[in-house]
């Protein structure tokens, strides 16, 4: 009995063990149907999406024009090498192998790689910008040879900008987007944007849009076929207002001259912007495809500083082109005609103090258009003293002096002259009367632009529009060329016909009569103009920094325009240490010379040679202002007063 019970038992278990074998492959017989027929399409996408590769297509920046359609900017082609961590097995080997094929600094390699880990593995690190024909060949046979399957080398859009570095801070450079542009929303991690200029201003502009291409790619990464490709978008064309031969005409002047500094000349009519010249400069072509640790490092530590934008970042006491505004604000402000007399026997007390004129003995009796003309500080020492330093300001803000120009160009400073309020706000401390003759002829605590500067004379010589600097004056975006309109006009006053018949035949005296800048006289042009110069540090600070190797001789202006009752052209020349102020003439001149002849079709003018600077006073050097005087007040860390 219990011998039959358990052949039952067996067979129980025989029958439930063929049961579950049965359900069993049943079920994994239903699961491949149903994973091979019913789902086929999609697996199959997914196995073939496993074989493919997404390439970015970088699309070309919109090309540069001068205003004369003459291209500035423009692109070359350039190759990338990269790595796709999505397709390696070995990073570190990958690292190592790259560096010894293309002759680079695995160190280096590993902490390109590092800065990026944490971006989507799919999205390849540019570990080469600007490869040379050497590296992209020696990748491209490893590849082949199936060494560096997770490298590729791709042809991309570069920017290309003048061999000279012409005009460097105006174009400004690109590079790829930081960490705070992506955070921004400003660009795409690996984006190559603008980081200075009009390559900054306009980026969204000449940015364009990327495109792609998808491929399909073997087990070791090389491309079988294209499936889809979508072309980039090139940026939109644009025109600047720049005249390309002006701009070389005043570069030139400055390097035949022999000095660095700043110009901004412009249409004083509506504010297009002719020529900016910043020097020294830098290239932007060592932007353009990523600049080397050893340049940068060489552009920041530079005491010239040559990435600043000196035309809108540069501030300076104006010396002698200041004396414009004083002239103004008196006309203007109805305290004095231009008939109104002032006896320069060589210096004048003021306050219980004694301010002495630039030359010694006196001019004698001046009336305005001959102080303009022979810049006789007496004279505009008691125009001050008659204003007070706040209607100074405000004529200084009604020129366009004061603050920024609103110029569509990055990180401009303001000019500062000074205010009662101004001093209360920034030192807590009242403004002294006396104070106000040492603004009166641009010392003191003055410190303007020479943007600033050419707004300030563009006022004048229009006749009291204030108008706004701006660089761009057409866009292309693809069905032609279409105007930028203007910036509003920032402000008009009606100057009183005195006034301007004064300033404009006083400023037309110092370059054609007895003034200081005869250098910058052309004949039939009716040049007007002002020149300054102004000291970098007190007299005591002076001799206190002997010996210590700093440049401390003084700066030059001249501020013009042309001609005298039509205006067409205007601007400012700065010479950053060019000791006198009539040296800027002749680069002025040979701007001007150049505008007129490009306007009538005539021959360029040639580069005169620098006449050396007179070995007497200069009739602009700032006078000594007597010890007692209030102290001289410290702007950017420089002391400017005379």
């Amino acid at each position: 009995m219990a011998e039959g019970e358990d052949r039952r038992q067996v067979t129980v278990r025989l029958v439930a063990l063929q049961a579950t074998t049965v359900v069993l492959f049943t079920a994994l017989a239903i699961g491949f149907w149903y994973l091979q027929i019913v789902q086929h399409a999609r697996f199959e996408e997914m196995a073939e999406n496993n074989h493919q590769r997404a390439l970015a297509l970088r699309a070309p920046r919109g090309v540069l024009f001068d205003r004369n359609s003459k291209v500035l900017v423009e692109n070359r082609h350039s190759f990338t090498i990269s790595i796709v961590r999505e397709h390696t097995k070995d990073l570190d080997r990958t690292v190592q192998l790259l560096a010894a094929v293309a002759s680079l600094d695995p160190r280096q390699v590993k902490q390109i790689v590092d800065q990026h880990r944490g971006e989507p593995a799919y999205r390849p690190i540019v570990v080469v910008e600007d490869a040379s024909l050497a590296q992209v060949a020696a990748i491209t046979a490893r590849r082949l040879d199936y060494e560096l399957p997770d490298v590729v080398v791709e042809e991309v859009p570069t920017r290309r900008y003048p061999t000279d570095a012409l005009a460097a801070h105006l174009f400004g450079y690109v590079g790829e987007a930081s960490d705070a542009q992506v955070g921004q929303g400003l660009a795409s991690s690996g984006s190559i944007v603008g980081q200075s200029g009009v390559e900054r201003v306009y980026n969204k502009l000449l940015m364009g849009e990327d495109g792609a291409r998808r491929v399909v790619v073997n087990s070791v990464g090389r491309e079988i076929r294209t499936l889809e490709e979508v072309a980039p978008k090139e940026g939109r064309r644009v025109q600047l207002t720049i005249d390309y031969d002006l701009q070389k005409a005043a570069e030139d002047g400055f390097r035949n001259a022999g000095f660095n500094g700043a110009a901004l000349i412009m249409d004083p009519n509506n504010g297009e912007v002719l020529s900016l010249v910043s020097l020294p400069s830098y290239d932007p072509n060592d932007f353009a495809a990523g600049i080397d640790r050893a340049t940068w490092a060489a552009l920041n530590t530079d005491k010239l500083r040559p990435l600043q934008n000196r035309v809108i970042q540069g501030r300076y006491s104006p010396g002698s082109t200041f004396k414009i505004v004083v002239a103004t604000a008196a006309l203007e402000e109805g305290l004095v005609t231009p008939d109104f007399k002032v006896n320069c026997s060589g210096g004048a007390n003021f306050f219980g103090r004694y301010f002495k004129c630039h030359l010694k003995g006196g001019h004698g009796v001046m009336d305005m258009r001959h102080a303009i003309e022979k810049s006789c500080n007496v004279y505009f020492y008691t125009l001050g003293n008659m204003l007070g330093v706040d209607k100074i300001h405000k004529w200084a803000e009604n020129l366009g002096l004061a603050g920024k120009t609103g110029i569509d160009l990055p990180n401009e400073q303001e000019s500062i002259v000074p205010s009662t309020e101004w001093k209360r706000q920034r030192t807590g401390e009242k403004w002294y009367a006396g104070e106000t003759i040492s603004v009166s002829i641009g010392q003191g605590q003055v410190s303007v632009t020479p943007a600033g500067m050419a707004a300030m004379i563009s006022t004048v010589a229009n006749g009291g529009t204030r108008i706004t600097p701006h660089v761009v004056k057409a866009i292309d975006d693809g069905t032609g060329w279409k105007d930028v309109p203007p910036p509003a006009v920032a402000s008009r006053i009606a100057f009183r016909p005195d006034t301007l018949s004064a300033l404009h035949d006083g400023l037309w005296m110092v370059v054609n009569a007895a003034g200081t800048g005869a250098r910058g006289r052309l004949a039939g042009r009716d040049v007007s103009g002002k020149t300054g110069t102004a000291q970098v540090i007190s007299l005591q600070g002076r001799e206190r920094a002997r010996g210590s190797g700093q440049d401390l001789r003084d700066h030059g202006w001249f501020v013009f325009f042309a001609p005298k009752d039509n205006p067409q052209i205007a601007g400012v020349i700065f010479a950053e240490h060019g000791e006198h102020g009539y040296l800027g003439a002749p680069i002025a001149k040979h701007v001007i010379e150049t505008y007129f002849a490009k306007k009538e079709g005539k021959p360029l003018p040639m580069l005169q040679p620098t006449v050396p600077a007179r070995p007497e006073a200069d009739p602009d050097s700032p006078p000594a202002i007597p010890p007692s005087a209030p102290p001289v007040a410290r702007v950017g860390g420089t002391p400017n007063g005379v």
